[in-house]
């Protein structure tokens, strides 16, 4: 049946108005209002003045006012009750009943605002269509499944049972979510089915939002659970971390440890270090802990704070203590003692003008110790560091082939390390350290790169105080390290590095040298470790000269140590057997009987006839090896003229140098044989071999030319060499005797072997500054600037006038 349209007018009123601030109140609502406020005071006592003693309860007119303005509709509310609110304030219990368009103002009794409206009636079609059905189902649903989340299960069977479609719309007012400007349009909605697709609208919207914020939500406490549940057992591990140190009587860690932020700022570092570890803080705090970077950076900032930036130790500048214990731990080594020395000198002297950085540089310094095995490179580091009361740290770099092993990784690789060079400083402890390269000539190169190149920069003066390293990258003064390098070989390290290194040589030592070593150093060692006292065993000077002399041929020593621990052990067991009473002195007479025969024995305490140069055609020449100095024999012979085929032929894994100089030394007796009375007639017939015994040696360089020479010389005229006498020197083709190297290295091997004459090049004889005085008084040295000297000097005289016998090969 069809009715009324909707929003018909009804009878005019006159009513009080109620302001309401903000606050929309739909019809069907029942609110408690403050008396306390003058408006609703004003509006209550109105209403109440107005109805007196007629019937009914007095009327009022609720209007939203939202920003000063009022609404142009209202609810025509009913005072149902005055009286106290819960707090204990006036109040009044009003009532919504139903709309009223607001009209013109008007008179009335009270204070308050009158005006006039007309109510608005609201009709719905009866039987309600099956849209409006399905909307009031809709909304039903909606509102209890809202009502549901939030308990209000009562409400939920009161929304229920609302079957009306007016109070169904209007029923929205009492949701919290929305907003007074929805509220004002659902009040300004006319039309009940309008109004409720409204609601509905309203509703759905909220809960999809409300949804989505669950969603959020759940997730949020899912992650804070989770946080919060590795919180506690973080705090819990840490709990047990420190009741296990005060167990173990250890000192615990403050709360802060972990705070790296609180760690960054609290640590002495350099401005731009500071910079660069705050924002890789920040960094951290920004990422989660599953990221891995996260890890990357606690050990970066780890690495960071574990650098001594501020951390240096005073240097001792007592010259003279500090020459004493130079001179106290190591024997000779004179160079390597005054370099140390000047270099304390200058930094005292630099230090008391108040120069100890210029230009951002410290006095740092670099040196290369270069010298045979065991005449005490690496044991020196920590005696210049002792001496100069530095931490003391070794490097070894003996077989490295990666770059990234002295510059260090990037840190985006998995298990990145700074380089050998930080990691050094971080283990000394501080920024002046002294830092030994151990064995910079056995670095290699392959596809990872060259680690020399990278020791270029960490080895020059003028770029160190600016090191940076690839897993640091933050700038690294390493201008106050004294870098000490020990190679062997020096044709072995670059050049370019090589360039940035002062060099210091270690020759080896004297006999004498390694006596006072063995004496004070290497027997006092070797008789703790045997388990012997000072006064059991005794070595005689005789038997440490017979160790070092003739069971012992070497630059360094580490033979004659070891040499010392075995006839110590030799000792020691026989104690131990019953076959020998201490204490005991051990002289030169019983090394055989204790530790066999010996090694090495001079040729000139071999019988005559015995010695390899009894016969003509054998010289002696001096060499230097990766062991320091040595002793090389030359051996020359003539083929049988019907057998063998003319030519020169050698032996003895020759380099091409030295292959070179023994054609230079046949090509210089071919043409000047004549001139020195040699049949040079059979070097044109006869083939000539020239070998090199320790044939499983390689050797290369001119310095055998001499040698090679005096060899065919003695082969040819039959005269035997003398075997007190060697020599070394380069030969030219007019028979000039050129300078080599190595000339104190030769003369002490020279000094080792017996050989008590030497011949070298007369430019060499500058060289003899640098040989110990006492090798140099037990030494003949002639220096010569031509063959013909040497052959003077080396040949031993005619022993008759008859033709020589030239051996001849098989």
């Amino acid at each position: 049946m069809a009715t009324e349209s909707v929003g018909s007018k009804g009878a005019p009123l006159a009513l009080p108005v109620l302001p309401l601030d903000d606050e929309v109140v739909l019809p069907g609502m029942v609110v408690p209002l403050d008396l306390n406020d003058p408006d609703v005071r004003a509006a209550v006592d109105a209403a109440q003045a107005a109805a007196g003693s007629a019937p009914g309860k007095p009327r009022l007119l609720l209007v939203p006012r939202i920003d000063g303005a009022y609404a142009s509709t209202g609810v025509l509310g009913t005072v149902e009750q005055v009286g106290r609110l819960a707090d204990g304030d006036p109040g009044a219990l009003i009532r919504g009943r139903s709309r009223v368009r607001i009209g013109a103002g008007t008179t009335g009794p009270g204070a308050a605002l009158w005006v006039e409206g007309t109510e608005v009636t609201e009709t719905v079609p009866d039987p309600l269509p099956g849209a409006i059905t399905e909307l009031i189902t809709e909304y039903k649903a909606l509102a209890t499944s809202w009502l549901r989340k939030r308990g209000a299960w009562q409400v939920v069977d009161r929304v229920q049972q609302i079957e009306d479609v007016s109070l169904l719309a209007d029923n929205s007012g009492y949701s919290p979510f929305l907003t007074v400007q929805q509220k004002v349009t659902l009040l300004e909605t006319a039309d009940p089915v309008a109004r409720l697709k409204l609601a509905t609208e309203q509703l759905r919207e909220h809960l999809a939002e409300q949804d989505v914020a669950e969603s959020i939500a759940k997730d949020v406490q899912e992650g804070v659970d989770k946080q919060q549940r590795e919180f506690l057992l973080r705090r819990q591990l840490e709990a047990v971390r420190k009741e296990l140190r005060e167990l173990n009587g250890e000192k615990g860690t403050d709360d802060e440890s972990d705070d790296y932020r609180t760690r960054v700022e609290a640590a002495d570092l350099p401005e731009r270090v500071r910079e660069a570890a705050l924002k890789e803080v920040d960094k951290l705090e920004r990422s989660s802990d599953q990221s891995p970077e996260g890890g990357w950076i606690r050990t970066w900032l780890d690495t960071v704070l574990e650098l001594p930036w501020d951390e240096r130790t005073e240097d001792q500048y007592d010259i003279q203590g500090a020459r004493a214990v130079l001179d106290a731990e190591h024997a000779g080594l004179a160079d390597v003692k005054e370099r140390i020395t000047e270099y304390l000198a200058v930094r005292k002297r630099r230090a008391d003008r108040g120069l100890g950085v210029v230009g951002g540089r410290r006095g740092g310094a670099v040196l290369a110790l270069v010298g045979p095995p065991g005449v005490g490179k690496t044991s020196l580091g920590e005696s210049v560091a002792h001496a100069m009361g530095r931490k003391f740290v070794r490097v070894a770099l003996g077989g490295v082939r990666d770059e990234a092993e002295i510059r260090g990784h990037r840190r985006t690789y998995v298990g990145a390390l700074p380089g050998r060079i930080v990691r050094a400083i971080k283990e000394a402890g501080s920024m002046n350290p002294v830092v030994l390269l151990d064995e910079i000539d056995k670095v290699g190169s392959d596809f990872r790169g060259d680690p020399a190149a990278a020791l270029l920069e960490v080895l020059d003066p003028a770029q160190n105080h600016t090191f940076r390293d690839h897993y640091l990258e933050v700038e690294l003064d390493l201008s106050d390290v004294v870098f000490l390098a020990t190679a062997n070989v020096m044709e072995s390290i670059p050049e370019a590095l090589l360039d940035r290194m002062e060099l210091v040589r270690l020759d080896g030592y004297t006999e004498d040298e390694k006596v006072v070593i063995a004496r004070d150093h290497l027997v006092p060692r070797q008789l703790e470790r045997a388990g012997l006292g000072a006064d059991e065993v005794t070595l005689a000077e005789s038997a440490l000269r017979g160790l070092a002399g003739e069971y012992t041929r070497e630059a360094g020593v580490r033979n004659l140590e070891r040499a010392v621990a075995r006839l110590l052990r030799k000792v020691a067991a026989q104690h131990e057997l019953g076959e020998r009473e201490l204490p005991f002195t051990v002289t030169g007479d019983e090394l055989r009987a204790l530790i066999g025969r010996p090694h090495h024995v001079p040729e000139s305490a071999q019988d005559p006839a015995e010695r390899r140069t009894a016969v003509p055609g054998v010289a002696t020449g001096l060499a230097v090896t990766g062991a320091g100095g040595d002793v090389l024999y030359v051996e020359a012979s003539l083929a049988d003229p019907e057998t063998g085929a003319a030519g020169l032929t050698l032996t003895g894994q020759l380099g091409d140098v030295m292959k070179e100089s023994a054609q230079i030394a046949l090509s210089f007796l071919r043409s000047r044989g004549a001139e020195l009375e040699l049949p040079v007639g059979d070097l044109k017939d006869r083939g000539v071999h020239i070998h090199f015994p320790a044939g499983a040696v390689p050797k290369d360089g001119p310095s055998a030319g001499v040698t090679m020479t005096t060899a065919l010389a003695s082969l040819l005229s039959g005269r035997q060499v003398r075997t007190d006498v060697a020599m070394t020197g380069e030969v030219s083709l007019t028979g000039r005797v050129l300078p080599i190297g190595g000339v104190k290295q030769k003369l002490l091997a020279a000094h080792r072997a017996g050989v008590t004459t030497v011949v070298i090049p007369k430019r060499n004889e500058a060289d003899l500054d640098d040989v110990p005085a006492e090798i140099l008084a037990k030494l003949d040295v002639h220096p010569v600037t031509d063959v013909r000297q040497v052959l003077e000097l080396a040949l031993a005289p005619a022993t008759s006038t008859a033709a020589p016998e030239v051996p001849v090969a098989a």
